[in-house]
């Protein structure tokens, strides 16, 4: 192959290249948004608990990756690890397997 046979990619952006929906509050164009894997995650913990108002789904970013924090009522806790955390690894299979669909690598983390 040689140097021609590759074409070249224009790294300059202009202000017409992205629409308004593709920022944030904040105008950062940076946020990586996971909504597959949100949707599937809170759908998945709410079959499993007892208290299905008080499941939260929060996403964070921190250095690249991101992470997909759990909050679940007190009792529910138990629930959703499941003996030898069986249960939260099968959620954090499945999650991951819908977030291939976002296009981004997630991890899922249960908060007390």
């Amino acid at each position: 192959m040689s140097d021609t046979d590759f074409e070249t990619v224009d790294d300059d952006y202009e202000d017409d290249d992205f629409e308004d929906d593709d920022f944030d509050e904040d105008g950062d164009i940076n946020t990586i948004e996971v909504p597959t894997a949100r949707n599937v995650l809170e759908y998945l913990v709410k079959s499993v608990v007892e208290n299905p108002d008080d499941v939260e789904v929060e996403i964070v970013e921190r250095q690249g990756s991101v992470t997909l924090e759990v909050t679940v009522a007190e009792g529910d806790m138990g629930r959703v690890i499941g003996r030898r955390g069986r249960v939260a690894n099968s959620i954090r299979t499945l999650v991951r397997a819908a977030a291939s669909k976002d296009g981004s690598p997630i991890d899922v983390e249960f908060v007390d």
